[in-house]
């Protein structure tokens, strides 16, 4: 195309940078050594911030943690989270008494709608060996029609998530994993129903993308008009867009409305492609809490004192499986499901 399509570009900033309808996205990686008999890890925690430890001392972080990392009970509402697991495991808990357990290759679509309260916690379950553990996590704003919608959460099972492998003319391969959206023909898992994705006309795709050294792909054009892109790479040595660089550790905002040829360099790359139309409404946004006025901030404040968004039902705020535990979700419904299916028995 003969002009530029890297609408604009910057080096990645901490949380990435993000456009409607996206609010944040995260990529923690955090290589944790051998876990101890809680699941924490056996290094002394001397020295780190506990209760809010973001040092990445030694190559990890405890996070919000006390004993085992992860982020302890904490409220939202009028938004969603996305979380992509690659290395190690999640355990869910929540303020409507759902649980899950979740690992490398699923991923957790959760709607906090009218307001919940959950826990995120990476239980170190190898004693023997590091636990290294890598996950993103994305939240993608509500429409003011469903801000207040009631609380969801959608379990993505890793054998369930389509992957499309594109081989080019060298033989050099192109995976992607349609975690939302379409490409070719594979399709996104459905999204919880109250979510922006849901709406026929988001055309809202979450893609993760690994090219070969010298892979050549091209990139389809998005459904609609008004659809925005942004293009994320965190591993290689960067691609060309179009014969427009696009160095490591960089985002770059992309045309959307057009195919694009990606040529990548001499080493594997990998990026994250966040798409959608936007939203198009006022954002306010405090903490934990985001919705389209002062006024309704300071009321989900209100509502959070009064209410703790239906009270917290676990005997702590970080509450773990058991070790051996495998892969599953319980649903406030009372729904299990185990390892990519809806059947099997609750741990």
């Amino acid at each position: 195309m003969k002009n530029n399509p890297v609408l604009q570009s910057a080096p990645l900033a901490f949380p990435w940078q993000t456009i409607d309808p996206f609010l944040f996205c995260v990529h923690h990686v955090d290589h944790y050594p051998n876990g101890n008999a809680q699941m924490g890890p056996v290094a002394s925690l001397n020295g780190r911030q506990i209760g809010s430890d973001f040092s990445n001392k030694d190559g990890w972080s405890m996070y919000h943690g006390q004993t085992i990392p992860g982020f302890p009970s904490h409220p939202h509402r009028g938004f969603e989270t996305v979380t992509i697991v690659r290395q190690g495991h999640i355990d869910h808990s929540d303020s409507l008494g759902a649980t899950a357990r979740f690992g490398p290759g699923d991923v957790q679509w959760l709607t906090a709608g009218k307001g919940i309260v959950h826990c995120e916690m990476f239980p170190l379950r190898q004693t023997d060996a590091p636990n290294s553990c890598e996950l993103f996590q994305i939240w993608l704003n509500l429409p003011a029609s469903r801000k207040m919608a009631e609380p969801h959460f959608t379990m993505l099972w890793n054998e369930q998530i389509q992957k499309v492998q594109h081989t080019d003319e060298q033989g050099l391969r192109t995976d992607v994993v349609v975690v939302a959206g379409t490409l070719d023909n594979a399709r996104g898992l459905p999204p919880p129903p109250d979510s922006w994705a849901s709406q026929a006309d988001a055309d809202l795709a979450i893609f993760t993308v690994r090219m070969q050294a010298g892979a050549r792909w091209t990139l389809p054009r998005a459904q609609h008009a008004q659809t925005q892109r942004q293009l994320y790479v965190f591993a290689g040595q960067g691609l060309s867009i179009e014969g427009h660089a696009l160095a490591n550790r960089h985002v770059a905002q992309v045309h959307a409305q057009a195919d694009l040829v990606l040529q990548n360099g001499e080493q594997d790359t990998e990026f994250l492609m966040l798409q959608a139309r936007p939203i198009g409404e006022p954002v306010a946004q405090y903490g934990p809490f985001v919705m389209n006025t002062q006024a309704e901030i300071h009321q989900a404040f209100a509502d959070y004192r009064r209410t703790e968004f239906g009270g917290w039902p676990w005997a702590s705020s970080d509450p773990v499986h058991p070790r051996d535990a495998g892969r599953f979700a319980k649903h406030a419904d009372g729904r299990i499901e185990h390892a990519g299916t809806s059947e099997g028995a609750q741990p």
